[in-house]
C-alpha cells in the first residue's frame, strides 16, 4: 500500500459563518485548533461539509490557504478540489498543492457525471497535474455517479492516487473495493455510521462529520479498533449512533452547523439552498449533545 495520508479520524470541517453567511475566520481558526488539540489525525477543508459548493473561487482558495497556515503542520491538511469540470479540478488541485496541502480530496463529477472510462480519464488528468496524493471521493447519493471498485483498482496504478473516501453506503461495494484495490489504496469511510464495518475490511479510518462536535470520541472508535479492541470500538460506534443519526436527519451540513453554532463556533450562517435546521430536530440534536457533555 502507498503511504497512508492519515490513520484514524480526519474531520470534514464545517465552515463557520456569521448571520449574513460570511465566513467567520476567527471561529474557523478556533475550530481548527480545538480539533487538533482533541487528537484528530487530519483536517479536510472545503469538502461537502464545508459548503464548498456555494463558495466563490476566491473563498475556496482562501479557506484552503487559511487551513494550511492555521494547522501549521500539526496534522495533515486535505483540500477538497473536485469539480464536474476536469479543467477546474486540475486548476484547484494545482493551487492547493502550491499552498502546501498534504493531499487533495477529489469528488466524482456531478450532474454531467461520466462513464467509468471517463472517470479514469478525469482522475488521471488531475493526478498527472498534482504533486500531492489524491483521495478519490465516491458519494453517489449526491453526485449520481458511482465510482466502481474495478475503476478504483485501475486508478491505483497511478502513483499519485493514494486512497478512496467511500461513501456509497454499500458495504458489499466496500468489500469488493477492499478485494480489488485494498492492497494498493487506503480506504476511508465517508459515513460515520459505518466506521467499524469499514475498518473491519482493512480501512484506514474515516473522514468524519461527527468529529466536528465530538472529535475525541470519534477518534476513540478508531483507536480502540487499531489496538485490537474490536468489541469496544463496535460498542462506541453503537452508543454514538443516535447522535450520528441526528447529524444526518437533515441535509449535511445543516445539523452540524446548528450544533457548532450552539457550541460557539460561528453565528449560524448557512448558504442557500441550505436553510436553518427545523426547531424540533435542532432541539433533539442539542439534547443529545448535552448527554455527551458537548453543551452545558
Amino acid at each position: 500500500m502507498k503511504t497512508e495520508i492519515f490513520r484514524g479520524i480526519a474531520t470534514a470541517l464545517a465552515t463557520p459563518m456569521d448571520k449574513s453567511g460570511n465566513i467567520d475566520y476567527a471561529a474557523y481558526g478556533r475550530l481548527i485548533d480545538w480539533q487538533i488539540d482533541s487528537g484528530v489525525a487530519g483536517l479536510v477543508a472545503c469538502g461537502t461539509t464545508g459548503e464548498s459548493a456555494t463558495m466563490t473561487e476566491a473563498e475556496h482558495k482562501q479557506v484552503i490557504a487559511f487551513t494550511v497556515e492555521r494547522a501549521a503542520h500539526r496534522v495533515p491538511v486535505i483540500a477538497g478540489t473536485g469539480s464536474n469540470s476536469t479543467a477546474k479540478a486540475v486548476a484547484m488541485t494545482k493551487y492547493a498543492c502550491a499552498v502546501g496541502v498534504d493531499a487533495c480530496l477529489v469528488v466524482t463529477p456531478y450532474y454531467n457525471k461520466a462513464t467509468q472510462g471517463g472517470l479514469i480519464a478525469h482522475y488521471t488528468a488531475i493526478a498527472d497535474a498534482s504533486d500531492k496524493p489524491l483521495i478519490l471521493y465516491n458519494v453517489p447519493s449526491r453526485t449520481g455517479c458511482n465510482l466502481l471498485p474495478d475503476t478504483c483498482a485501475a486508478l491505483a496504478a497511478h502513483p499519485q492516487v493514494a486512497a478512496v473516501k467511500e461513501a456509497s453506503g454499500n458495504i458489499g461495494q466496500v468489500v469488493s473495493l477492499a478485494a480489488k484495490a485494498g492492497g494498493r489504496l487506503a480506504i476511508y469511510s465517508g459515513n460515520d455510521d459505518q466506521i467499524v464495518p469499514l475498518l473491519a475490511m482493512g480501512g484506514s479510518g474515516c473522514i468524519s462529520v461527527l468529529s466536528n462536535v465530538l472529535p475525541r470520541q470519534a477518534s476513540e472508535i478508531c483507536t480502540r479498533f487499531f489496538q485490537g479492541d474490536v468489541a469496544g470500538a463496535a460498542a462506541l460506534q453503537c452508543r454514538l449512533l443516535p447522535l450520528i443519526d441526528l447529524l444526518f436527519c437533515e441535509v449535511n451540513p445543516i445539523p452540524v452547523k446548528a450544533a457548532l453554532t450552539a457550541m460557539g463556533y460561528g453565528e449560524g450562517g448557512i448558504r442557500l439552498p441550505l436553510t436553518p435546521m427545523a426547531e424540533d430536530r435542532q432541539a433533539a440534536l442539542l439534547a443529545e449533545l448535552k448527554k455527551w457533555g458537548a453543551l452545558a
